[in-house]
């Protein structure tokens, strides 16, 4: 990672303030005329822009999910307002290709410029509405290769990102993608589980997605390594699932009354939007715990129970968006255009990185506490812990791994 993205990482901005909802669709009219202004904007010696209008579109859910849309919304608000910007986001009409596509194109017409797409789900955006506006950039958060790929290529797609060239796909000269290295917040999360004294643990993941599944893996591995230094790996396992979607419902909630209640597990990772609230409504009747995802979720989940949450492994949305805005507005632009990007840590720092957990809001204690954590960012940022982000098939452990697939 380049020190210029370090030091721009250490000026994000986090004042909040109101910005209004734009509609979705749009005329072809429109998108005409949209894009004549986008090619008339102006750009000084300095490359700095001169006329930036900043637009988000969110993926299936709405800027309250407390998780990828709400995290990417607030913090784009807030940087637009700090920084004196016109900003609007846009809901999709329904959960499909076409009507996320159909959002950018209203964004675009009503003057958008820079639009911010946060989740794989954007992939088809990237691939089909990059080259339609090309004076547009376009930020796509947990955009891969590999999601590239499945939608440019199409039918026959080998799911090995590593057998194509992703640059025939999408138009390089003004995007950026990046992902994150989930398995390493993952990690972070069962570590801390088991060296704050729970032995039991459960995972939960949405949609087998590879995020997902990186997520899963990295906590299997941490829980491990914690058990494997306290001492007790014949005491420690993990119950291990997908749901099948990214939402709670009965079904969920009454596997995981079974986790709970019969099983005896402790505290289960919920991994995948909102299906959180199972394990929340289930952790509840039986006295358990749960770790949230992507953003701190404590604020959403302790809503079922104070304390509920153990803590929760977070992606750097804010930091990634508050970097790549600033350096637009600077005209830095170039310097990530057309990277594919894959962000872990940066610094000894816990909190400058891009994968991490919430300083404030887990619940320390002595057999974990924050100068813990502190020492095991020290030790994975040294490379004296290494985390496998190899999703191939599960991780080989000491601890008893339990995996059932899918509940649907």
């Amino acid at each position: 990672m380049k020190k210029k993205v370090i030091a721009a990482l250490m000026a994000g901005v986090m004042a909040f303030s109101f910005a209004a909802c734009g509609s979705d669709g749009g005329s072809d009219k429109k998108t005409a005329d949209a894009k004549e202004a986008s090619d008339s904007a102006e750009t000084s010696e300095e490359g700095e822009s001169t006329d930036m209008q900043v637009a988000m579109v969110t993926d299936s859910g709405d800027i309250t999910d407390q998780s990828f849309n709400q995290t990417t919304y607030e913090t784009c608000k807030a940087w637009a307002a700090d920084n004196g910007v016109e900003f609007n986001y846009y809901k999709p009409e329904s959960d499909s290709d076409e009507a996320r596509n159909a959002s950018v194109d209203q964004a675009v017409a009503d003057g958008a410029n820079v639009i911010v797409l946060p989740g794989y789900m954007f992939a088809a955006a990237v691939v089909d509405q990059s080259s339609l506006y090309p004076d547009v950039k376009f930020v796509a958060l947990d955009v891969s290769a590999g999601d590239i790929c499945e939608k440019g290529v199409g039918e026959g797609y080998t799911y090995n990102p590593d057998e194509y060239d992703v640059t025939e796909y999408y138009n390089t000269d003004n995007v950026y993608c990046c992902t994150y290295q989930e398995e390493i917040s993952g990690y972070m999360a069962g570590y801390a589980a088991v060296k704050l004294g729970y032995k039991h643990l459960g995972f939960l993941g949405g949609m087998s997605v590879p995020a997902v599944t990186r997520f899963g893996y990295g906590y299997v591995q941490g829980a491990d390594k914690a058990a494997e230094e306290l001492g007790i790996t014949n005491d420690v396992s993990v119950e291990y699932v997908c749901g099948g979607q990214f939402y709670g419902d009965a079904d969920i909630t009454a596997y995981m009354d079974t986790w709970y209640g019969s099983k005896g597990v402790e505290a289960v990772f919920a991994c995948g939007g909102g299906i959180y609230t199972s394990a929340a409504e289930a952790a509840v009747k039986a006295g358990g715990k749960v770790i949230g995802v992507d953003s701190d979720q404590s604020g959403i989940i302790d809503e079922f129970q104070d304390d509920l949450t153990i803590t929760s492994a977070m992606k750097g949305l804010s930091t990634t968006v508050n970097t790549l805005l600033t350096a637009i507005k600077a005209g830095e632009w170039k310097d990530y255009v057309g990277k594919i990007d894959n962000l872990g840590l940066v610094s000894e720092n816990p909190e400058d990185n891009f994968v991490q957990l919430p300083m404030d809001t887990t619940q320390w204690a002595d057999g974990f506490t924050q100068d813990d954590y502190k020492e095991l960012v020290k030790k994975l940022y040294d490379g004296e812990i290494e985390v496998s982000g190899d999703i191939s098939e599960m991780p080989k452990t000491t601890i008893k791994v339990n995996d059932y697939g899918s509940i649907k």
